[in-house]
Order: structure tokens, then sequence, then C-alpha cells
């Protein structure tokens, strides 16, 4: 069985946080230079929130909101569903799917240590499958 250990294996370790006060204009433009839809929110080395363009979307331009004096506490969602590095690609899949999700931070012993995106499980699929398909077709012609 896959777990999220074996995407970290090729992912970047790379995470962009920001903190609760960090206004929604300063966190659009972090995600905008990094190319990313999400950011997590951290205060005191504990995950607190995430903040998505979806939200944006929803709680801010829907409501007239300004993205210069909102501060992301104002409108991410809180407490976010978290995985574990033993958490199966499958599991993951369906709790995404099920509950509309794009991004699942990856939390150990309360840290932190990765995102993982839909896309990034996508691309796994894809390419656990292909290797798969590729041992198949080895085994059929030998």
């Amino acid at each position: 069985m896959k777990t999220v250990k074996h995407i970290l294996q090729s992912k970047s370790p790379v995470i962009y946080s920001v903190t609760r006060n960090t206004s929604v204009l300063d966190a659009l433009q972090i995600m905008m230079e990094k190319n990313i839809s999400a950011l997590l929110v951290i205060e005191d080395e504990k995950l607190v929130g995430i903040f998505t363009e979806r939200d944006y979307a929803r709680k801010v331009v829907l409501h007239g909101k300004s993205s210069k004096n909102t501060a992301i506490s104002e409108i991410m969602t809180a407490d976010p569903h978290t995985i574990s590095i033993s958490d199966s690609i499958e599991s993951c899949m369906v709790l995404m799917t099920d509950n509309h999700f794009r991004h699942l931070p990856v939390v150990e012993s309360n840290q932190v240590i990765a995102m993982l995106s839909i896309g990034d499980l996508v691309k796994f699929i894809i390419e656990d499958q292909k290797q798969t398909i590729d041992h198949l077709q080895s085994y059929i012609h030998s």
C-alpha cells in the first residue's frame, strides 16, 4: 500500500505559511510569487489554519471586504483536517473528494512537515499506474 511517505520522498520540503495577523493582500502576494493556491497559518510552530484561494473568493470578495485591511484570522479555515505520513494515498483521495478539499497539511508529532495538493496525489497515482503498466507489459513480453 502506497502512503503519503512515498509522495514526500520526491516532493520539495518547502512549506509556505503566514501568521494569523498577516493581511489577506500580503498572503495573496506570497501565493502569486510562489505560484501556489494555499498557505498554512502557523503560530508558535503550531498549525492553526489554512488559507486558500477558495477562502478568498467566498469570504473576502463576495462579502465586499478589503484584502488590505482583513487579517487571515478572519477568513482562514481554522483547525484544518490533517494527515500523517502513514496515511494511504487512497484515504487521502477519499478525504479530499468527500470534503471538497484541494490541500491537506501533513503533520507528525504536532509539527507540519509538508502540504499535499490534489495535484500531488493525482501526479503520484498516474506515475505509479504507469510503472505498474510498464511492469505488466514487460512481464507479458518475456
